[in-house]
């Protein structure tokens, strides 16, 4: 079978192995297979961009196929040692897709090389959100008829609710943030959640980061700047740009 996806040679053959393995695994119970993200919006950087993957089945997945996808995972990453690392996504049933429910799941995840079974914080509102209208089917039905349409308030909502589940609590306690990758990514993030704030649409990161630039007569255009280029270009430490940002976005989210 040859999988062109997308027009990377070697991201197709990791999501060709994904998928030929989750069918082998779920059998009957395997309904689909997307991608959502960058791959999908066509903002992906093949430096630094995630493969953000949904796939779907038909019904919850037993507690007794769990071990074997965590094995194929295991294999992919042995096999595609550098995309699979960066592969991120969930399996998750039809009837928690539709509609994003806080209560629902644990669901089976894999990140940043673990296997494990989590809740969906409410970033996932937006993620349906992009897979709805901008997913690329690799198998399954259309993602908008899986998936009912999410509202510009719910869009701010699912905003709101990711900057105090995750974000917030990293004033206290910015270790995670020490990381130069994790402030680049951060000051994205914050481009795009500000983007949302006041639009209630979701566009690219470095649409987001255009936008952003103009913010307050331009208070944070050099640290934007400096986050595009990310990995390339001396990357001096920029933690203090980067808590100042956070700082007026939850304040901007708080409106």
């Amino acid at each position: 079978m040859t999988f062109s996806a997308t027009q990377y040679p070697d991201v197709n053959a990791l999501l060709h192995d994904l998928q030929r393995g989750a069918q082998n695994i779920l059998g009957e119970n395997f309904a689909g297979m997307y991608l959502y993200g960058s791959l999908s919006s066509g903002d992906f950087n093949p430096e630094s961009s995630d493969i953000d993957f949904v796939i779907v089945t038909a019904v919850s997945i037993p507690a007794r196929q769990l071990p074997l996808l965590e094995e194929l995972h295991r294999e992919l990453t042995a096999v595609h040692p550098h995309w699979a690392f960066h592969l991120e996504g969930s399996y998750v049933p039809l009837a928690d897709l539709r509609r994003y429910d806080p209560e629902g799941g644990p669901y089976p995840q894999w990140h940043e090389g673990r296997f494990y079974l989590g809740k969906h914080g409410s970033d996932w509102i937006i993620q349906r959100h992009v897979m709805r209208e901008q997913g690329l089917v690799l198998a399954g039905p259309p993602p908008e008829s899986l998936i009912d349409p999410v509202s510009p308030d719910d869009l701010r909502r699912a905003v709101r609710g990711a900057l105090a589940e995750w974000w917030a609590p990293m004033l206290d306690n910015p270790t995670w943030l020490q990381d130069r990758l994790y402030q680049a990514f951060g000051i994205l993030t914050m481009c795009r959640a500000l983007h949302t704030l006041a639009t209630g649409t979701i566009v690219s990161k470095p649409a987001a980061a255009a936008w952003a630039k103009e913010l307050e007569n331009g208070r944070w255009s050099s640290a934007i700047d400096a986050a595009l280029r990310w990995p390339h270009q001396p990357q001096p430490d920029d933690l203090p740009a980067m808590l100042d940002l956070l700082r007026y976005t939850l304040e901007r989210a708080g409106r």
